[in-house]
């Protein structure tokens, strides 16, 4: 069974996922190849090759599903217990209950992101929305996290369009950083910190890529790869799952953003591998704290090595700056500026 080990210094928590030593993948060292439509579980007419769905969308007038949401079949945690924590000396240990599931996003085995309608696009950030909103009624959660992970350099296994939802029994660590970050800044200004960068990216202009239907798509000031780019709502707004209780527009603007953002990724850098991760607030987030969600797509373009991995800096080769420009206007790109096929730094 799965469980979550307590780092006693750091205090950070991390999974041992024994039932994932049953992956094919598992333990290759070289980059593996991406299973193709001829063995993919996610393609029509395999959906015995899956868990029993618990979402679908589509089956209308003959038409088959557009979108489905099924169990992970080697889930990091499992949901069959009730959570439990212990002591081991100075280590600490919780059992591992969770929900791990996969959102198929369409049913065409080819397709990217930037190839979707805007309407296949909403749809599965309503499968995102869905979910999250039924995972957070259980007592046992505390946090879900929604990722992407496209190509073999970025986690991915199955070339198969999909994204992943694990709901957690904890918050995890890194969230609990943005948190506690987002309401120092909060208790010295009385503000939200990601308001003010929307605020101050729209009237700088330099890193913004995007600006559609009130959402927002951005170079960070201090990204920590080349082209990192974040997605987030203009207005403020702490959890995910609320998106669109003012109506349907507001998916479908987030969609159209979205959209277009992975359609020039895909044009422009090559359709690189990557992986997107949905920042949302904590399910049991005390009302009035000043998160505010945001999507983080981070290309696989460079690698970490040891100096990342020892000091937790990121060497970042291309300036957040003109990685916008590129992407808001690509036929001013300047040659002398990184490219990112460039060398990395040694």
């Amino acid at each position: 069974m799965p469980e979550l080990r307590r780092d006693p210094v750091a205090g950070r928590w991390v999974i041992i996922a024994s039932e994932r030593t049953r992956r094919p993948m598992d333990f290759v060292v070289e980059t593996p190849r991406l299973r193709g439509r001829e063995a993919c579980p996610f393609c029509p007419g395999r959906e015995d090759a899956t868990p029993p769905e618990v979402l679908r969308f589509g089956e209308t007038e003959g038409q088959g599903w557009t979108l489905r949401v099924v169990p992970n079949r080697f889930p990091a945690l499992l949901p069959e217990e009730e959570t439990e924590s212990s002591g081991e000396g100075v280590y600490d240990r919780m059992s591992g209950t969770g929900i791990h599931e996969v959102i198929v996003e369409t049913p065409d085995h080819e397709a990217r992101v930037g190839d979707l309608t805007v309407e296949a696009v909403a749809d599965v950030l309503r499968a995102y929305r869905e979910r999250l909103l039924a995972l957070r009624k259980d007592p046992r959660l505390e946090y879900g996290l929604v990722f992407k992970n496209h190509g073999a350099a970025a986690g991915a296994s199955l070339e198969h369009p999909h994204s992943q939802l694990i709901a957690l029994p904890i918050v995890p660590e890194m969230v609990q950083a943005e948190l506690a970050g987002a309401m120092r800044y909060h208790r010295m200004k009385k503000r939200c910190a990601w308001c003010d960068v929307v605020r101050q990216e729209r009237r700088d202009g330099a890193r913004l890529v995007l600006d559609v239907d009130g959402f927002l798509a951005l170079s960070p000031f201090a990204p920590r790869v080349p082209f990192e780019t974040w997605v987030l709502p203009a207005s403020h707004q702490a959890a995910f799952e609320d998106i669109g209780s003012s109506g349907s527009e507001e998916i479908e603007g987030l969609a159209r953003l979205l959209r277009e953002l992975m359609a020039r990724f895909e044009r422009l850098l090559g359709d690189p591998p990557y992986n997107w991760i949905l920042h949302t607030a904590p399910f049991r987030i005390a009302e009035g704290e000043p998160f505010h969600w945001h999507i983080e797509l981070m290309p696989r373009l460079t690698r970490m090595a040891g100096f990342e991995w020892g000091t937790g800096l990121f060497i970042n080769p291309t300036p957040p700056e003109e990685a916008a420009r590129f992407l808001r206007a690509p036929e001013v790109w300047a040659r002398s500026v990184t490219r990112p096929d460039g060398p990395e730094p040694d």
